[in-house]
């Protein structure tokens, strides 16, 4: 089943289709979801809140657009509002993150500690350049439709992408990892 009939199905109330949907989907939506929340329970929480609200909101989804930045569009939604929420938590409870200083750990030796200061430093991210990061370079989506998916101008994620990558390399390089 292609995506424009997965829609009709869902739309005419096929009792299969929304477990189509998510078996099709779930990893791409949890793995946005993922990289934005930096938690797993969190993610968790989103994706499955991503695919109610997509299967409510289909009768008003157009068949003819393509489902997948849609549903990563409601996805990094979810998780913006839930990072917005999380940041008043913390705020109210006299937390502040110190970004500006120096790890004092020692730099990372082979691939595996690699891949975890890429996590730590995606992790220090703004969301919406972590959600640009990750739907261009792991969910290899186009600029353009990445712009779909978080309802911004194409120069906008452009611009994001760029500093995004450019955090990237200042929070790795502080901790002795250069490109």
């Amino acid at each position: 089943m292609d995506d424009s009939a997965l829609v009709e199905a869902l739309k005419a109330g096929d009792p299969l289709a929304p477990r189509v949907l998510i078996e099709r989907f779930q990893g791409v939506v949890f793995g946005l979801c993922y990289r934005m929340m930096c938690h797993r329970q969190d993610a968790e929480d989103a994706t499955q809140e991503t695919f109610l609200r997509a299967i409510r909101g289909m009768r008003r989804f157009d068949a003819g657009r393509p489902i997948r930045p849609w549903l990563l569009e409601i996805a990094a939604n979810r998780c913006r509002t839930a990072l917005a929420h999380r940041g008043r938590r913390m705020m109210r409870g006299g937390v502040e993150l110190a970004e500006d200083q120096v790890d004092p750990r020692p730099p990372a030796t082979d691939a595996e500690d690699l891949a975890g200061e890429l996590e730590r430093a995606l992790a220090l991210l703004r969301p919406e350049y972590r959600a640009v990061f990750v739907l261009f370079h792991e969910q290899q989506l186009s600029c353009e439709e990445i712009a779909l998916a978080v309802a911004r101008p194409v120069g906008t994620v452009k611009t994001w992408l760029h500093r995004a990558r450019a955090q990237l390399a200042r929070d790795l390089g502080r901790r002795g990892i250069h490109p």
